[in-house]
Formats: C-alpha cells, structure tokens, sequence
C-alpha cells in the first residue's frame, strides 16, 4: 500500500462528498513532497473584468481558520476520540489511531467534514476494530454507526477544549465584524462543521451579543453538500436577501475558496501555516490575518474586482 502522502498530496485536489467513495480516487494519487510556506506575504490579485458593477453589502466569515486557527484542536479531538474507543487500523493494529500534524494538514485541506475524513481514511486503510462494534464493520450499516458514535464523541471532546479559555480569536477579526456591523453591512458565518461545535466557538470566541447579532449562521448540517460546494454560500445570499456578487466571502483555504468563487462570491482570504501554501489565485487579496485590514480596504477591492477595464 502507498504512503500516507503519497496518498493524499496532488495540487488542488479537492473532493466533494461523491468523490470519497469512487474507486478511480484511489488509484490517481501520485506522490508529491509535502512542505509548508508560514512566510507568505499579503497579495492582492489582480482584479478580472465584469459587466456589473457590486457593492459590499454582506461579509461572511468562515470559522475554522478564520475566526480561530482550530487545526490542531480538531485534530487533537480526533485523537482522543480514536484513542477513547481503541481505534485500531489494519496497517497500525498494534496500536490506536493517530494522525500526525502533517497527515491531518493534508487531509483537512483536501476534504471538508469530519465523516468525509473518517470514511475517506477507513476505505482507504481499511476499517478498524474498535470498541463500539465487537469486530470491523461489515456492512454499511454498521460503518455509519462507527463514524456517527466516533463523531459524536470527537464533537463533545471539542467543545470541551474551546470551553477551555485557552483558544482566542485570530487578530482584526472582531475589529472587521463590528466595523461592518456600524456600516450597516449584514454580516454571517458559514462554516462546514458541525453546528453544534460552531455555536460554541462563535459564543465564546465572538461573543454571545455578537453570535446572536449575525443576520445569517449555516453550519454543515444546513447543507447537504460540504465545502467546496457552494451550497452553503448560495444558501447564505438568499437568506441574507443580498445577490451573490455583493457578498464577500473570508475564507483561509482552497476548499472554501472554490465553494466562494462557484457560488458567485469574491472571496479574500486569511491563511493559516497549514494552508500558505496552497493555491489562491482565485481570490481577490491574500492576507497573514486581518489585523491591518478596515472594511474600507474591502469595499474598494470588491468595487475595483467589479469596474470593467
């Protein structure tokens, strides 16, 4: 069998939910090195030409690696969620499950959804003993039984170490909420995680008074489709009653940038040391963070994407 990386590392791979289960998948992987670039500097792009002119009317936010960096803190979950139940793999039986730091930066960043991950690794590696089933999953029924328990517990595990106090939100985050809160733009967040996970971060990283002041909150389980598809984007300008080329989406990966740009959104992005590296060409600026960004800077890239030249 190949290696871990060999497995998950090609250039802009990014699946959706019916790509997890196609056998060609698993046979169109070639080995590329993997390696990390946290040095990037901010980049504006250059901006495409549109017949219609827009205005930033709505700013939505991603959470996981926008509004906090929750890399580790997923993975760690996960973790302890694998080792909670004696999570055992055909090609590691002598002992639990453990993803790396640099597995689970290539995974997270190729596939959106902890039950995609989950399912994705286990066709893959093979499904695993564990202590929820007396012996590996034979049929579907008892593989979504063993990915809904482990999911369950790893969201819990989660929630208990955002409640923590020790996770704080990424810098010029709350800063560019309240700026456009003032302005009188609408402001949402639209993250694929689980919702309940979500909530607790936005509470109590956010701020319960400005959790409750969103004018539109989608989580993965308002969607049918993850990120990159766009469902959750196009969801959110209808809620929000905003046309889709007057949203501006803040995204820190590919996956989420690809489900902006197919939706019809501009999207900037603020990335994170696991994903400097990837492609953003798509998007209208880059940034290390927000912390020198004023909504102003938003309203002119958004105005100068959408000017005919």
């Amino acid at each position: 069998m190949a290696s871990i990386s060999t497995m998950l590392v090609r250039p802009n791979l990014i699946l959706s939910s019916s790509d997890l289960v196609s056998p060609s998948f698993h046979r169109s992987l070639p080995p590329t090195a993997i390696r990390f670039r946290t040095s990037r500097k901010s980049t504006t792009h250059k901006p495409f030409s549109l017949s219609v002119s827009a205005s930033l009317q709505a700013l939505i936010f991603d959470c996981d690696g926008v509004i906090l960096e929750s890399e580790h803190l997923h993975r760690q979950a996960y973790n302890d969620a694998f080792a909670h139940f004696d999570v055992r793999c055909p090609n590691s039986a002598s002992q639990p499950l453990n993803w790396s730091i640099e597995f689970y930066d290539e995974l997270q960043n190729r596939i959106g959804g902890g039950k995609p991950k989950m399912l994705w690794y286990f066709k893959e590696f093979g499904w695993p003993s564990s202590t929820i089933l007396e012996k590996a999953p034979e049929d579907d029924e008892e593989r979504a039984k063993l990915i809904d328990v482990l999911q369950d517990w790893k969201t819990e595990r989660y929630k208990e170490i955002i409640k923590s106090g020790t996770v704080k939100p990424r810098p010029g985050v709350l800063s560019l909420m309240d700026e456009a809160k003032s302005a009188g733009r609408k402001l949402a967040v639209c993250s694929a995680a689980t919702k309940s996970s979500v909530i607790l971060c936005l509470e109590n990283l956010i701020g319960i008074d400005r959790f409750q002041n969103l004018d539109c909150f989608l989580a993965g389980d308002d969607v049918k489709e993850k990120k990159p598809d766009p469902s959750i984007y196009i969801v959110a300008s209808k809620k929000l009653g905003v046309s889709e080329k007057d949203c501006l989406v803040v995204e820190d990966s590919v996956i989420g940038l690809q489900a902006a740009t197919k939706a019809g959104m501009q999207c900037v992005i603020t990335y994170t040391a696991s994903t400097a590296d990837q492609d953003f060409k798509e998007a209208i600026a880059t940034y290390p963070d927000l912390s020198d960004i004023r909504l102003k800077d938003l309203d002119s890239l958004l105005q100068n994407v959408a000017t005919p030249r």
